[in-house]
């Protein structure tokens, strides 16, 4: 399906919006394809399909009900990147 998934969490609906906006923008600017922007409208969860990655951006309540890293429940180590707010 993809090689990379990433999953990331915005602080509000129009952080969501924005996140997503810049990446698609900066995407763009790097000559990558996008196949697929889902959920920009309500930025509860945004989708971005540039094929070998997608990426979901959620509002944190969301991202927790949705629990996608549940899928990935295992003993192997995930990378957790947390960039901004408290640390």
């Amino acid at each position: 399906m993809a090689d990379y998934m990433v999953v990331a969490s915005g602080a509000s609906s129009r952080q969501v919006a924005a996140m997503a906006e810049h990446l698609e923008f900066k995407l763009k600017q790097q000559k990558v394809d996008i196949l697929g922007l889902e959920g920009l409208r309500q930025a509860d969860w945004v989708l971005l399909d540039a094929n070998d990655v997608i990426v979901h951006i959620f509002r944190p309540e969301v991202r927790e009900f949705y629990g996608l890293e549940r899928m990935w429940v295992d003993d192997t180590p995930a990378e957790i990147v947390k960039v901004g707010g408290d640390a």
